[in-house]
């Protein structure tokens, strides 16, 4: 810990703190591991993009609706108990889909459900810890150094991952990969029997904190932000990597891809979370979402994979530039908001549903470009628009203000 100490600066290291991390950087391995590679075993077994619509359209209306739930429970019982719950979701989708195999594109309700379940549980629970577990001081080290940990899993799990199924014969090589994200899972339930028990009390006022909207002109504007954030990252996180695997046809060029976005992206974190004041948190997060909005041209018109490997390496950069201050600046907001330390839960949680509405309405539109259009023609011209979410960010929480600044 102290070595930590000296390398990421005057930053004090608790337990639950080291803890969250470690389940956070595990949590992050086992997604790099599998999440990428299960849109691929889908697309392989159907070649349909409807379906892998479907699939992912049932996981971002599950998670939503899971938050509710979830919010609830960790007002009422305990938010490391909500965590385990997430986890353990978590776990049982891994062991659906192994349990399915070669017929779990017949059951992609099931499998997004499970998913989008344990998503919002975890969420939710890994959401509010860090808000209570940190301070505003220590905000920025904690969202800079959780990204380090996810692009460290996110340079080893997809080639890894890409090298198993690549040397093995047909499914074989899914099976080892979805099997080692169950034991990742497992080994993170066990960590969190260590966190301190957070029981809460107290009425849960969801619906108070949603019309606080009309009260609070900061929580306005970055609800309304986070609908822009998840409308780019309701299709993107789906459909580049199936480009990837659609323009070579390797499992191995997709963890090649992963391996480069993440490489970089272990960088511009760590730049983030050490050099990042902030007084430039809106200035950065306006030229990272200008920057991202750029990239598209990079694969939108003519999508080659040495076109997708530039696209990796230009979104590693803009990624965490524009996702650290932006959720340091999401947290501030929330802790000086309308009775924040009592109401904390379910701000969280509302910020989620608001979140996951961009993204089911990327999805939708994504669907609807498919069905309606020949999919050359409607799936570039959908991504050029729902691309500008993260740009759109900025125009919300530029209007963002604090009474001591």
């Amino acid at each position: 810990m102290i070595k930590l100490q000296k390398l990421f600066g005057d930053v004090e290291l608790t337990k639950d703190l080291t803890l969250l991390l470690l389940i956070g950087g595990l949590y992050s391995l086992s997604v790099a591991l599998s999440n990428t590679f299960v849109n691929i075993y889908l697309w392989k077994q159907s070649g349909d993009f409807s379906d892998l619509g479907i699939y992912n359209l049932s996981i971002v209306i599950m998670q939503p609706l899971t938050f509710i739930v979830a919010g609830r429970w960790a007002k009422k019982v305990d938010r490391v108990i909500v965590l385990r719950m997430g986890v353990i979701f978590l776990a049982v989708f891994y062991l659906a889909v192994l349990f399915f195999g070669t017929r779990a594109s017949e059951f992609l309700l099931i499998l997004g459900g499970l998913l989008g379940i344990g998503y919002g549980f975890y969420w939710l629970a890994f959401n509010v810890l860090t808000f209570e577990i940190t301070e505003p001081e220590t905000r920025d080290f904690f969202n800079g150094f959780l990204g380090i940990l996810s692009s460290a899993g996110g340079m080893i799990g997809p080639i890894a991952a890409g090298l198993i199924i690549s040397r093995l014969e047909k499914f074989t090589g899914y099976t080892i990969i979805f099997g080692l994200s169950l034991v990742l899972f497992s080994i993170a339930v066990f960590l969190s029997f260590f966190l301190k028990r957070r029981p809460a009390g107290g009425k849960y006022w969801f619906l108070r904190i949603w019309t606080e909207r009309k009260h609070n002109r900061n929580w306005k504007m970055i609800t309304n932000a986070h609908v822009f954030q998840g409308l780019r990252e309701g299709t993107f996180a789906f459909i580049v990597s199936v480009f990837v695997f659609i323009s070579t046809g390797s499992e191995m060029a997709l963890g090649t891809f992963g391996l480069i976005n993440s490489g970089i992206s272990f960088v511009a974190y760590f730049f983030a979370s050490r050099m990042l004041k902030k007084e430039y948190r809106k200035k950065s997060i306006l030229y990272a979402g200008i920057l991202l909005y750029l990239s598209i041209f990079l694969i939108i018109f003519d999508v080659t994979y040495y076109r997708l490997l530039m696209y990796a390496a230009l979104i590693a950069v803009a990624y965490p530039l524009l996702l650290v201050p932006y959720m340091s600046l999401t947290y501030d907001v929330i802790g000086s908001g309308w009775k924040a330390a009592e109401m904390r839960i379910e701000y969280i949680v509302v910020k989620e549903i608001f979140l996951n509405i961009g993204r089911a309405l990327s999805i939708l539109l994504f669907l609807g470009a498919i069905h309606f259009f020949n999919k050359e023609t409607g799936i570039p011209i959908l991504l050029l628009i729902i691309g500008s979410g993260h740009t759109c960010i900025y125009f919300f929480i530029r209007h963002v203000k604090f009474s001591s600044t």
